[in-house]
């Protein structure tokens, strides 16, 4: 290490950005990217065209982006009020903040509340990587604990232990993903139940990066909820991961102070008017997602028949599959080797957490992805 590095990053690596890759070389496009739960669907032509017109027309290069987001928060508020099915004043723009994908908002939301020695984090694990990492390049201690391996609820004993034992910091903040990555459950009632019954003294972040898939959100509850947030994410259903779009909702005193810490002129300008466009045309982009679920039902069904996957029910947009208890031996090396004759065929999938997470492709990349797999676990 360097001598005025600090000496724990040293003990942690770099989240990987495309973990279907081996090298620091981008994936070639020719493969199908079942790896990362993205859209399989470009931006339609037309919606292209007019944020190129945005580009040409409209946006200053010289100048800088808006760095309050008001119009962009005004239509956040109006398709969340809209999805929620609550009122239409329900939310505005001041119980929303952006960030520069959802990972900003997890930073913003950490130093808020932890930094300084102030507080620690609690996960269940597996679930998404970041909310560690990033506490981590904080210097903020991560407290885990496991779930349940039959479905993936997480061990609130254990959770209930470790927010009782943690102290110097205690337990300041709580993550959990609605429905989970990579596990694809969503929060059963005995989780909320859990979380309701929390002390106001923890913040309980609520990641409903995958809501357009599950349609069910814990929305309507926040103004209940003073140590409640809920984040959002443009990068799945609307299609936009390349331009790094999140969002959160809280009780506008909460905000404010999310507010205080992010970082000025966070959002690309461009990627402000492909949110608006997003959303302006909302119906037309998710109208891919009934299908999407089509081809999730239809994923489950093929992987279930071969009798030494298990696969779990999904409420995302994708599958994730283990091996059944004693079906191999040196479960992890297959599952390794499965994933590199996936990956030779020509279909990226995540090898995580004792599993495979399959993002739910175009029909066409989910056939191409289960021949090759049956070729795969043939040759295994």
């Amino acid at each position: 290490m360097l001598p005025f590095i600090r000496s724990d990053l040293a003990k942690f690596s770099a989240y990987k950005p495309h973990p279907g890759s081996s090298t620091a070389e981008p994936v070639p496009l020719q493969l199908d990217r079942l790896d990362t739960n993205e859209s399989p669907y470009d931006l339609p032509p037309e919606l292209k065209e007019k944020l190129a017109w945005e580009y040409q027309q409209i946006i200053e290069t010289n100048r800088y982006p808006d760095g309050g987001h008001e119009t962009l928060k005004n239509a956040i508020a109006l398709y969340v009020n809209e999805s929620a099915n609550v009122f239409s004043s329900f939310f505005t723009a001041a119980n929303i903040s952006v960030g520069n994908g959802s990972d900003e908002l997890i930073r913003s939301i950490l130093i808020a509340s932890c930094v300084g020695g102030e507080g620690s984090v609690l996960v269940a694990n597996p679930t998404f990587s970041m909310y560690g990492i990033l506490a981590q390049t904080l210097g903020i201690p991560v407290v885990t604990v496991g779930r349940n391996e039959a479905n993936f609820e997480i061990d609130l004993q254990a959770a209930d232990k470790a927010i009782e034992q943690t102290q110097n910091p205690p337990i300041r903040v709580i993550f959990v993903v609605h429905p989970n990555s990579p596990t694809a459950n969503a929060l059963t009632a005995a989780e909320l139940a859990w979380l309701r019954n929390l002390s106001d003294r923890i913040l309980v972040v609520i990641d409903e990066a995958y809501f357009e898939f599950s349609k069910d959100t814990l929305a309507s509850e926040l103004p209940q909820r003073p140590n409640w947030i809920i984040m959002r994410t443009f990068s799945k259903a609307f299609r936009l991961a390349a331009h790094r779009v999140g969002y959160c909702l809280a009780q506008p005193e909460l905000i404010a102070i999310l507010e205080k810490v992010r970082l000025p002129y966070n959002l690309p300008s461009v990627s402000i008017a492909a949110a608006l466009i997003a959303l302006q045309n909302r119906q037309l982009l998710l109208n891919s997602i009934p299908l999407q679920l089509v081809e999730r039902a239809k994923l489950i069904e093929a992987l279930s028949q071969y009798p030494t996957l298990q696969v779990a029910e999904s409420a995302a947009n994708f599958v994730y599959l283990r091996l059944k208890p004693n079906a191999l031996n040196q479960e992890d090396d297959y599952l390794i080797n499965l994933t590199q004759k996936l990956r030779t065929a020509g279909t990226l999938v995540r090898h995580i957490s004792g599993g495979l997470r399959i993002t739910v492709g175009t029909p066409e990349e989910n056939l191409r992805t289960l021949s090759r797999l049956q070729t795969a676990l043939t040759n295994l």
